[in-house]
């Protein structure tokens, strides 16, 4: 196996981990379904094989993010990934959650003799195991990710899709073997199948809650999000701490991809400066800015009067989150 093949791997740990256990938990599920007749098992199935489609999805978003620019799209094409993530959100919402809910449903109305649940249990106990591994892998990476923050603001400045794409699959999948163990055991403790069918709701909607908190994610990075407030900061000093920049009117950032943001800054020069310098001092902020922030894929610096103080004040004075 090459180097770049290796490396590929390493980077998708976390994609590739969630493939696997997924399609062979999916498999097992639809097993399990088939000779017992349980709703939520199938249920579970289903969102075992869409969760599955979803890493493959997302696989091929940063393989296709990755293209380098052209013509065409002269900022590249790392939007891709956004894109692709907001599918993986309506496929949750649309396949997952949709035959959960219409499976309940049909259960609950022509429920079916209860059978032998011991392949049920069986099966969740090894999802569980398999699906909590994932869960360990895809936790692990996204907390040495977030450098200190909540998790939920962890997830909110994200620019990411990938890793909390699969921490949220899997926490829901974790949430629906429980659910559909207690649906199972249940059904057959209290000797009615449409208990089955209500676990089969409940995993429904517990999909449905999940895809609508991703697809407003990834709505939010598809329609183009800005940088940390703190790296906006960052950028605004270098540039101010130039003797001949007398007033930074604004800095605008935006993500072009994951690890890729386009900066947009206008400064008012000092009068004396000549074009030649000028250009030279643009070269040198750029020269800096890029030392200091590898992120910043493209840098666009533009000489301007100065603005009005209080609308094009650093993100620290104005309390930007």
């Amino acid at each position: 196996m090459s180097r770049s093949a290796v490396q590929h791997i390493k980077t998708n740990v976390v994609l590739y981990g969630a493939l696997f256990a997924n399609l062979g938990i999916a498999v097992a599920k639809f097993i399990a379904a088939a000779i017992s007749g349980s709703s939520s098992m199938l249920s579970e199935g289903v969102h075992s094989l869409v969760d599955s489609g979803n890493q493959v999805l997302l696989l091929y978003g940063q393989a296709k993010s990755a293209k380098p620019p052209d013509g065409k799209h002269p900022f590249g094409y790392g939007r891709e990934l956004y894109f692709w993530a907001f599918v993986v959100a309506i496929l949750i919402f649309a396949i997952g959650a949709g035959v959960s809910l219409y499976e309940g449903v049909a259960h609950i109305r022509r429920p079916e003799p209860l059978r032998d649940p011991t392949i049920n249990y069986v099966v969740l106990g090894i999802a569980f195991f398999l699906e909590g591994a994932s869960w360990f892998i895809a936790v692990r990476e996204f907390d040495r990710r977030r450098g200190g923050q909540s998790w939920w603001k962890a997830v909110r400045r994200s620019k990411d899709p990938a890793g909390f794409i699969v921490l949220f699959e899997d926490s829901a999948a974790l949430a629906g073997l429980v659910i559909a163990a207690i649906g199972v055991y249940a059904s057959h403790a209290v000797g009615d199948p449409r208990i089955d069918g209500a676990a089969s709701i409940a995993i429904g909607l517990v999909l449905a809650a999940v895809a609508v908190l991703l697809a407003r994610e990834a709505k939010g990075l598809l329609i183009g999000e800005s940088a940390d407030p703190e790296l906006t900061a960052q950028i605004w000093e270098i540039v101010e701490a130039r003797p001949e920049i007398s007033w930074v009117n604004h800095v605008r950032t935006i993500h072009t991809a994951p690890e890729a943001i386009f900066v947009a800054v206008s400064a008012d020069f000092v009068d004396s400066l000549t074009l030649g310098e000028g250009e030279t001092l643009i070269e040198e902020i750029e020269a800096s800015l890029r030392a200091a922030i590898p992120s910043l894929s493209s840098i666009y610096i533009r000489p301007e009067k100065r603005a009005d103080a209080l609308v094009h004040s650093p993100p620290q004075a104005l309390g930007t989150r």
